[in-house]
């Protein structure tokens, strides 16, 4: 019996790997076409000079692009009022949003950083069960790491097929920011604005200067 279970497991961890790879096989080919009519996005916003990069991004998509659901940092306070002023001037209606713990505060140690992160992870996976999004869009510091890992994952598992895309920072012009370097592991697609980037990561996308 024991060794059938461990069999079982053995297998399933096979299984897993395989589809992982798989899917990280697949990031190459460059193709992230979300061919539908509408598009449920998930955006998810940073605070600060990461918000009014992300609210510009925002402005220039196409009504294509809703239902829109907007998640922010239980810390920010301040990045809700412009998502809530967007909405009612673009949709006439209060924003769709939810709440998660950033993956790390200003000056918080790398231990508790750990466990913000997985807590993190746990509210994601409920966020993203509950909108079921086709794109995740992000531009921000560590907020997105575990609502992208968590979709990454649901993909793996065959719970969703949502696509990861994250807009680096036009300040990021020779090397990536951490958040865009994990990213760059396993995002549907990692745009930048600075064509210099391309050289250090040939997966990049470069778009010019975006935002």
């Amino acid at each position: 019996m024991l060794f059938e279970l461990c069999a079982i497991i053995l297998g399933l961890f096979v299984l897993f790997i395989c589809r992982v790879k798989f899917l990280l096989l697949k990031l190459s080919k460059r193709n992230v076409n979300v061919a539908k009519q509408s598009c449920r996005i998930m955006i998810i916003i940073g605070s600060g000079g990461h918000t009014a990069e992300m609210m510009r991004l925002v402005n220039s998509l196409s009504n294509k692009y809703y239902p829109r659901v907007y998640v922010l940092a239980e810390s920010d306070k301040q990045s809700l009022n412009k998502i809530t002023e967007y909405e009612q001037i673009k949709f006439n209606k209060e924003p769709n949003f939810e709440r998660i713990y950033r993956s790390r505060e200003v000056n918080q140690s790398w231990f508790l950083t750990l466990f913000t992160s997985l807590f993190g992870c746990f509210q994601a996976f409920f966020i993203l069960l509950k909108h079921k999004p086709d794109l995740v869009l992000c531009n921000g510091p560590g907020t997105c790491v575990p609502l992208c890992f968590v979709a990454f994952l649901l993909k793996v598992v065959f719970l969703s097929n949502t696509k990861i895309v994250f807009v680096e920072s036009i300040c990021r012009v020779k090397s990536l920011s951490l958040t865009a370097k994990i990213l760059y592991l396993f995002a549907d697609r990692l745009l930048v604005q600075w064509s210099d980037l391309l050289l250090k990561y040939p997966r990049a996308v470069y778009i010019g200067k975006l935002v």
